[in-house]
């Protein structure tokens, strides 16, 4: 399907650079990307990726919005209290751009459920909040070659790393953290501050477009790190395990 002049004049910004220009933003009207978790990661992602023209996106969470999400959660309001949060997040990326198909999940995506997910989708965000699904969602990512784009914040520390299982030389989330080696720390019993979370879930919508167009440089495994109390950027590369039971098996 062409770009119609309305969608010229749209994404205008975005068609003006080279590195996307009308066959990206046209690849990016055709995209499927699962944004999985809709708190203070997904909200920003899901949001920039619904006004960057996304053509479909599927929301995964099965929580409420409470109270004590309006601190970071800048898809909700005060008006949104009580909802289903992929239903509210809806609301807000309809507000945004109608344009987009959006698919809300309100039930933990696991087991079979999420390997039918990911398996119809382009891209995978992982903006969840515990090591559990962070472990399960990256052995459905490699086990079906779908490029997971990882992010997390605590305190005033994030992160973000992107796994391509398409490529021979990506980790996986397993090479950086294996199981029963560190806490599951989350933001309900650690704190975060607002912001932060939404530099970390901009960051995964723009290596999310980077990856949908072709444009600039993704580097498999490497793991930017942030301290907003310093203002300081950090990159570490994290190699690839070949004894590691996700990845390992590759030659």
């Amino acid at each position: 399907m062409d770009i119609t002049d309305k969608q010229l004049l749209r994404y205008k910004r975005h068609i003006m650079l080279p590195e996307i220009d009308f066959k990206g933003q046209q690849a990016i009207t055709e995209a499927k990307v699962l944004v999985l978790g809709v708190g203070g990661l997904g909200s920003p992602a899901a949001m920039y990726l619904a006004a960057a023209g996304v053509g479909h996106l599927t929301l995964a969470d099965p929580d409420k919005v409470e109270l004590a999400n309006l601190q970071r959660q800048i898809a909700y309001n005060e008006s949104m209290l009580e909802q289903q949060k992929t239903e509210a997040c809806q609301q807000t990326l309809r507000a945004i751009n109608r344009e987009v198909d959006i698919k809300p999940v309100a039930q933990k995506l696991q087991g079979e459920l999420l390997q039918q997910t990911v398996a119809g989708l382009d891209i995978v965000l992982d903006c969840s909040d515990n090591l559990a699904t962070r472990f399960e969602v990256n052995r459905v990512c490699f086990e079906y070659n779908k490029p997971l784009i990882s992010g997390a914040a605590i305190r005033w520390e994030g992160q973000i790393s992107v796994f391509i299982p398409q490529s021979q030389d990506s980790p996986c989330y397993q090479c950086f953290h294996q199981p029963g080696t560190e806490l599951d720390q989350n933001c309900s019993s650690n704190g975060v501050v607002g912001p932060l979370t939404g530099v970390i879930g901009s960051m995964q919508a723009i290596e999310a477009i980077k990856l949908i167009t072709g444009a600039g440089d993704i580097v498999p495994g490497r793991t930017l790190l942030f301290d907003a109390l310093t203002m300081q950027w950090d990159s570490m590369e994290v190699p690839r395990r070949t004894n590691c039971e996700i990845c390992g098996h590759r030659s």
